[in-house]
């Protein structure tokens, strides 16, 4: 029995025995084994925005908008890991900012549904593949695919209404009279494709953002100092997928999550008992909206929360409990024009300020390495371990190559 969609995904559906089915399958896929063998992929994909960044701004000769970049990393990871494998293209392919635009607009006004029936294209045939791939071992560590091998899972997956198309095609639009099907495995690639969607790029370029002010130049010594005590052989790139070992990068991270909170008013939930809570009784089936901007700069929990301070989360002396209620070889970065500096107020920075979540405001930055040979080094050392990624193109499958050192997208 379904009684969910994959319009929903893991953290909006309606609390029932299906979402509970999804979150224990997803729970399994994303524990720390099977998060560690996706690895690979946050090299390769972290590995292809900084080369494409630095080829676009000419080696820090020009100032870039960092936007496109971190959109399409987003998307393309979360592709990557829940499907293993992944879409090739630039930040300009088309079917990437396709899907960008049917993800992301669904929080934006009422054409939800539309937008729903549209995305149910892709998620099938993207599911379609993988399970080619299972059949033939092919198939590389990935979410949905771990998922799909659980014997213990049993989740539906459905039947798509929509007739198979090559991927890279444009997408058609579907029948306005058929719907959708229920499908409890599709949820979980709405999940990891458009929650990521909405969430990651906000706070990957928010704190590119600050880190362009004053004390975001403070901020970047201190981290890269951090880093080198740590790391004194220069082996951070290649340490950093396998541990977490600088205090102040993991304090930084958790600082972003708290300052930039790209979800202010989460999404509703309802209480499924009842709740007692200053002599009121609040039935179970109340529904339940969370101020997270509130919470985040809550100051009986966090000291001078209006501030931007990494160090709050260093020595466990700030913010235990709930940390957050968020769901070096670069030299440094700076908006170095007048009209490429970000909006660094925390609301005010949200180009869209009805939407759900935040989508920056466009800013330009200037990214300037510090040290050119040992950057190529690192590049080179992560095309190496990434020789067999299998990617899409044109709707066939090819082998991405490394050619001279360098990694050939396509």
């Amino acid at each position: 029995m379904i009684s969910s969609s994959q319009g929903f995904t893991i953290g909006t559906s309606p609390w029932d025995e299906s979402c509970k089915r999804r979150r224990k399958a997803a729970a399994t896929a994303l524990n720390r084994p099977a998060v560690q063998s996706y690895m690979p992929i946050i090299d390769l994909k972290s590995n292809i925005s900084i080369k494409e960044m630095l080829a676009d701004s000419k080696n820090g000769t020009v100032n870039v908008d960092p936007n496109p970049y971190f959109q399409r990393f987003a998307l393309n990871t979360s592709l990557t890991l829940n499907y293993g494998f992944r879409i090739d293209g630039s930040v300009n392919d088309e079917l990437l900012r396709e899907i960008v635009h049917v993800e992301r607009e669904p929080s934006r006004d009422n054409k939800a549904a539309t937008y729903r029936a549209k995305r149910d294209v892709y998620i099938t045939k993207l599911l379609a593949k993988l399970k080619e791939m299972l059949a033939d071992g092919t198939d590389n560590p990935c979410i949905s695919g771990n998922v799909l091998k659980d014997p213990k899972a049993q989740l539906n997956e459905g039947i798509s209404p929509f007739l198979p198309h090559p991927i890279s095609s444009p997408l058609p639009t579907p029948h306005p009279q058929l719907t959708p099907p229920t499908a409890e495995i599709k949820s979980i690639g709405v999940t990891m494709v458009s929650a990521g969607l909405d969430t990651v790029p906000g706070n990957l370029i928010m704190s590119l953002a600050y880190l362009t002010s004053p004390h975001g130049q403070q901020i970047q010594q201190r981290a890269h100092t951090a880093i080198q005590e740590t790391y004194p052989d220069g082996s951070a790139w290649d340490a950093c997928l396998l541990e977490e070992k600088v205090p102040y990068i993991s304090a930084f991270v958790k600082e972003v999550l708290r300052f930039w909170t790209v979800i202010p008013i989460c999404l509703p939930r309802v209480s499924t008992k009842e709740i007692i809570w200053q002599n009121a009784t609040i039935p179970a089936g109340t529904t339940f909206y969370m101020n997270a901007w509130a919470a985040n700069y809550d100051k009986t929990h966090f000291q001078n929360p209006e501030r931007f301070e990494p160090e709050r989360y260093l020595g466990d002396t700030e913010g235990q409990g709930t940390p957050h209620y968020e769901y070096g070889c670069v030299r440094g970065v700076a908006a170095e024009e007048e009209g490429d500096q970000p909006v660094l107020n925390t609301l005010k920075c949200n180009a869209i300020p009805t939407n759900l979540t935040t989508e920056p405001k466009k800013f330009k930055v200037g990214l300037r390495v510090g040290n050119k040979e040992r950057l190529r080094a690192w590049i080179r050392g992560s095309e190496k371990r990434e020789r067999s990624i299998l990617v899409l193109v044109g709707g066939c499958e090819v082998e991405g190559m490394v050619r001279g050192g360098w990694w050939v997208d396509g």
